[in-house]
């Protein structure tokens, strides 16, 4: 089956990231990358069970905290924890394309429905200036990111755009080419920072691994011409023990 195939087979929930919690540990690697402190209001957008508002209130002290999303039951989730720790924060249960959040200083924002996320960058860009947007694997559409670490990536107000995908691509990853190396290094990140959230973290690197790589060769940035035998290698364990098919992804 073709790659994409077989991300429809997955849930909607894990494919669009809805279902992805970050760890206790990356939210705060994200809270030190982006200098959160106290003069901070913080929304995050998607706010799950509220693991994240929690950190920020209870480690980083930020000024507000604003959790959304537009599960009930995750919101009831959040308002336990919260009580939990006898902290305070404004959790709202609705979609984050109706939310005001022009107060904001820092937004952690990770969506992959381009609707949403073009509803959002509407809202982003009469964002304060110097209001800080965090991402992960990627920066805002078509924008140039602040910083990265990847997968953290730091989106600043007034949004810089690209020239093109492939300035966007080498300004993610800080190189002049990606090599199999650089997409494995990359990929590898994205899993930790997830966390365990498949069974099989490897095979998910690999599949991440494939996908950047791929990217890079189709937008000619990639290193070299020639594709890499470790490239090949997994490529054919995908197709030959997983039948999912990556060759006719890349361009002729």
């Amino acid at each position: 089956m073709k790659i994409e195939d077989y991300l429809k087979s997955l849930p909607e929930n894990i494919v669009s990231g809805e279902d992805v919690q970050l760890t206790n540990k990356s939210f705060r690697e994200i809270f030190e990358f982006v200098n959160l402190g106290g003069k901070d209001n913080f929304y995050h957008l998607g706010c799950g069970d509220g693991k994240g508002i929690v950190i920020a209130l209870e480690e980083y002290h930020v000024n507000n905290a604003i959790g959304i999303d537009n599960d009930e039951n995750k919101i009831k989730q959040a308002k336990n924890n919260l009580i939990e720790k006898n902290l305070s924060a404004k959790l709202i249960c609705e979609d984050i394309q109706n939310s005001d959040i022009s107060d904001a200083t820092v937004i952690l924002f990770w969506f992959t429905d381009e609707k949403i996320i073009n509803t959002m960058m509407k809202k982003f860009e009469k964002l304060n200036p110097d209001t800080k947007i965090i991402t992960i694997w990627g920066p805002l559409s078509y924008c140039l990111p602040e910083k990265v670490k990847f997968p953290y990536i730091i989106n600043k107000i007034p949004l810089k755009k690209a020239s093109s995908l492939q300035e966007q691509i080498l300004a993610i990853f800080g190189v002049k080419c990606i090599d199999f190396v650089t997409a494995w290094e990359f990929a590898e990140r994205y899993t930790k920072a997830i966390g365990s959230t498949v069974e099989n973290d490897r095979f998910l690197t690999i599949i991440q691994t494939l996908t950047i790589w791929i990217n890079a060769k189709n937008l000619g940035v990639s290193c070299g011409d020639e594709i890499p035998e470790s490239i090949k290698t997994y490529i054919n364990i995908m197709k030959t023990h997983f039948d999912i098919d990556f060759e006719y992804l890349l361009q002729e």
